[in-house]
Formats: C-alpha cells, structure tokens, sequence
C-alpha cells in the first residue's frame, strides 16, 4: 500500500541543510518543485517496492514532502520482519541505494530521506538525549564547549534544531567523514 502526501507547498524551505554525509556541498541547491519532489518519491517507492518484494517483506510505504526534501516511509505491523532492515546502518545504506536509484531515473541529485520502521524517530529521540547529556556537561560540568561524534548532515541539522530549542548554539567542525557538531553556551 502507498499513499501521497503532496499539496504543493513546502513546509520549510528555508532550511536547507546539506545531503550527502559528511559534507555540505549540496547546501546551497535550491528546494525542488512540488512536481520535481512527487516524481522522486514515485521512483523511490518504486525502487523500495522491489527491493520488499525480493526480500519478501511486508511494508506500506508512505510518501511526503517536507523542506525540499521527498520523505518516503516504510511501515508495518509490529509483527513483521521489516525490523531486520531498520538498523540505523541499514536504513542509511538504503537510503543512498535509493537515492542512487532516483538520480539514475532523474538525472539530478536526489536529497530524498527514507525511514524504515520508525527509525527516524527513534535516531531523533538518541540524539536528543546526546543533546541532553552534552548541555548538562555545560551547565552543570562548567564545560565551555562540549562535541559529539561525527554524524549525516541530517542528523546534525536534527542536533542543530534540538540545541537551538533548548537555548544554547551549535556548529559544525571537521570535514568529510569526521563531520561533527560542537555545542555551547549561547
């Protein structure tokens, strides 16, 4: 089962944060159509489809748009096996298969993000709690600046948001891979 999320208009474009992990090269691509974003979505479901059918696992995928951005989620009963490919490497890993899959089709760059089984949600509430641990660091530890560990543009621009909300600031540091988001005071 799929069903489309799209109503032409962007709840965020003025976030635009950077797509391919470890780096920001893509942040300054502007947010893609309505129409641009619905197609993305199509093809990734498609390519996801498959990919259950090979596997043999059951899975409703949902598409959305958000920021610029397809969101193409893939959810099913508590029951079913989908969890084996909602591991936060595996996810990842999909998600650049997929991506892949789209710019193939598309011929353009694809800042498409796939959620498998709630992981989203569930890397969201981890990095919360880093977000947490880290400030306490800083409020009650007296550190001046706390780091986390390299992570996606995504889940920095997650952190950055988080960090934001509670009051303190935040940027990131490193290049590539080792990509990593400082926090401090504000």
């Amino acid at each position: 089962m799929r069903s489309n999320s799209f109503d032409g208009q962007d709840s965020n474009t003025s976030s635009i944060d950077a797509s391919i992990p470890g780096t920001d090269a893509e942040s300054h691509v502007a947010p893609s159509s309505a129409a641009n974003l619905e197609e993305e979505g199509d093809i990734a479901a498609d390519y996801i489809e498959e990919l259950l059918d090979i596997c043999d696992l059951d899975g409703d995928i949902d598409i959305d748009a958000r920021g610029g951005r397809a969101y193409v989620s893939v959810n099913s009963s508590e029951d079913s096996n989908l969890r084996l490919l909602s591991q936060p490497d595996t996810v990842q890993a999909l998600q650049e298969l997929t991506r892949l899959a789209v710019q193939t089709k598309t011929g353009g760059f694809s800042r498409l993000i796939l959620d498998v089984g709630g992981s989203r949600q569930i890397r969201e509430a981890e990095l919360a709690r880093l977000v947490s641990s880290a400030i306490d660091r800083i409020e009650v530890g007296g550190e001046a600046s706390v780091s986390l560990e390299a992570m996606s543009s995504y889940e920095r621009k997650v952190v950055h948001d988080i960090v934001a909300e509670r009051g303190f600031v935040s940027a990131s540091e490193g290049e590539g891979r080792d990509r990593h988001t400082v926090i401090s005071a504000a």
